[in-house]
């Protein structure tokens, strides 16, 4: 990118919006203790530049004339978006803020102010009158009142129709914004946030993405909200996973990069002392990653019969 070191202005220019509200709980941008002395360290301005040659790369070898990112106003769109501004210039990134209920509204708000701090044009869709459309003509045995993750599954996949209409319009690539994190637990929906053309943040852990945020000058709101699906009021990622990153990063790590069973990984990570990881709370984070393995591999086909 030329001229200037950051995506970002060095006082990170976009402002808070008033609707969202930071939470001191699950808050931080760096590796700090246990997460710190387990995980690879990493250099960031080694990822950074790594990230930005992935994406210039990508969209280079697919004649591509830019990206597609759809914004949500959190941590990994964010630090995507930024990266792409800086592989490709601010007129090359489209930005899509897509809001479907009540929840997303200050998210969308803050989605909005950074896309403009980051200077790339960008779009805000409502998606609630579409979305209310498509439950009213689906079978009556799909009903998805009051299925909060059905139907947040749902709007992940409008989201990414969106998106793909937008990139077919444009010839770009969509840009997905998932973390290793969130790839190896299966923590996304199938063909909704899990669909994209590349994840340049899909390498990197949580806790990488938020030490990295700091390195790029992403607002301090951002990086100090706490990462949720954002399917009903009060959910958060901690909850659903039964721990915070900073515990989760770890042991999917030695579990999963390092190959340890989960009583090694317990005991690799420590007692009570430190985060109150238990077997079964390892047990239950390795058995999703084997569960959503089909998140992450292409459909299986029947093997070719080949002379």
């Amino acid at each position: 990118m030329a001229d200037r070191e950051s995506a970002f202005d060095s006082d990170g220019a976009a402002e808070r919006s008033a609707g969202a509200a930071a939470s001191d709980g699950d808050r931080g941008a760096s590796r700090s203790g246990l997460t710190a002395s387990l995980l690879p360290d990493r250099d960031l301005a080694v990822e950074r530049d790594r990230v930005r040659s992935f994406v210039a790369d990508r969209v280079d070898a697919a004649g591509a004339d830019g990206v597609v990112v759809n914004m949500s106003g959190g941590l990994d769109s964010t630090v995507t978006a930024a990266l792409a501004v800086e592989a490709l210039g601010a007129d090359r990134v489209y930005g899509l803020i897509l809001p479907c209920n009540k929840i997303g509204a200050p998210h969308a708000r803050d989605a909005e102010a950074l896309a403009e701090a980051l200077g790339i044009d960008h779009d805000t869709v409502h998606l609630q009158p579409l979305f209310a459309q498509f439950g009213a003509v689906a079978p009556d045995r799909f009903d998805l009142h009051d299925e909060p993750v059905r139907s947040g599954n749902a709007v992940a996949r409008l989201r990414m129709t969106v998106a793909y209409l937008a990139a077919n319009a444009t010839n770009r690539l969509v840009c997905g914004t998932a973390n290793r994190s969130e790839l190896l637990l299966g923590y996304l929906t199938k063909h909704g946030d899990g669909a994209a053309d590349l994840f340049p943040l899909g390498h990197l852990y949580k806790t990488d993405v938020r030490t990295l945020a700091t390195e790029l000058d992403v607002p301090e709101f951002v990086v100090e909200k706490p990462p949720t699906a954002g399917f009903l009021p009060g959910q958060r990622d901690a909850d659903d996973l039964g721990a915070p990153y900073e515990v989760v990063d770890p042991v999917l790590h030695l579990g999963v990069d390092r190959g340890l069973d989960p009583a090694a990984v317990v005991e690799r990570i420590g007692g009570p002392d430190d985060f109150d990881v238990d077997r079964e709370l390892v047990t239950d984070l390795l058995g999703r990653h084997r569960a959503t393995a089909h998140k992450r591999l292409p459909p299986p086909t029947p093997d070719a019969d080949v002379e």
